[in-house]
């Protein structure tokens, strides 16, 4: 099975359908991509849940996973994070990457602030992964369409310059998922105001950290280096995730799983990652 049949499995909300209008392989394009551009690496992340005041756990994961995974390539990973979120990548992150607190500020100031970052770090590669992305009206809405605009750092605005991008999502409203925009606003079943910010490559699943696993998969099987994050290390970081306060982003809840998924469907996912690159012992 490939990476992105994997990812696309157990699909709740129709987010498979818009698999069409990708390429086949859109994980090894990513991954490909990632691999051309060596050097400093943007990761962000993190999904504010406005009814339980705190992040989901849809994201952290994969995006732990991916820099993990880039800084054995030799990239310099640099989180940009957000007061809600930055307590928790200060927690995982390794103490060799590096993090950037971007403040929660008007789109005019956030697009200097951007800029500014850019021009300072001067980034090769910007990855996104379940990191809420603005409408056409810049306004931030969740899954029910309810607004959320006054928790969100814009870090999208990072992604309106020319540096190469991968964005990762599974509902719509997250960065990247702009390239498939009038495809989200013609479905019946994703969100009814669709994230406009454009990416290099995107990925979709059906749960966002899956899609981060998927391209640490590609890049473990296109360097035959093992990248991927053990069973047990992924289930312990969920663990502790939400004993630092994160929540399932469906329910709302403080509970071991991620978009109503439990532990062992997550290591099931995972596991079958791991099997698809066919990683040396």
């Amino acid at each position: 099975m490939s990476f992105e049949k994997i990812i696309l499995q157990h699909d709740t909300r129709g987010i498979s359908e818009l698999s069409k209008f990708l390429v086949p392989d859109f994980c090894i394009n990513a991954a490909k991509l990632t691999l051309e551009n060596i050097g400093t690496v943007f990761i962000t992340t993190g999904f504010y849940i406005k009814k339980s005041k705190a992040i989901e756990t849809d994201g952290p994961l994969g995006a732990i996973a991916i820099g993990n995974a880039l800084e054995k390539l030799g990239f310099d990973v640099v989180y940009i994070t957000d007061q809600y979120i930055d307590p928790y990548i200060n927690k995982f992150a390794t103490p060799t990457s590096r993090k950037i607190l971007f403040p929660i500020l008007n789109l005019e100031e956030s697009i200097i602030f951007s800029n500014n970052l850019i021009l300072e770090e001067n980034p090769s590669l910007l990855i996104s992964i379940e990191r809420p992305g603005s409408h056409s009206d810049n306004q931030y809405r969740n899954m029910r369409d309810i607004k959320f605009t006054e928790h969100v750092a814009r870090i999208d605005t990072l992604f309106n310059s020319k540096i190469k991008s991968i964005g990762i999502g599974d509902g719509g409203n997250e960065i990247g998922m702009g390239n498939l925009y009038q495809q989200i606003i013609n479905s019946k079943t994703l969100v009814n105001f669709p994230a406009v910010s454009k990416v290099s490559e995107l990925i979709i699943s059906s749960v966002s950290n899956w899609g981060g696993y998927g391209l640490v998969g590609a890049i473990s099987k296109m360097t035959n280096l093992n990248l991927l994050p053990s069973i047990q290390y992924a289930e312990n970081l969920l663990i502790e995730l939400v004993e630092l306060g994160a929540v399932d982003g469906i329910s709302g809840v403080h509970e071991y799983c991620v978009d109503g998924f439990n532990i062992k469907r997550n290591s099931k996912v995972l596991e079958q990652i791991i099997q698809e690159s066919q990683l040396p012992d």
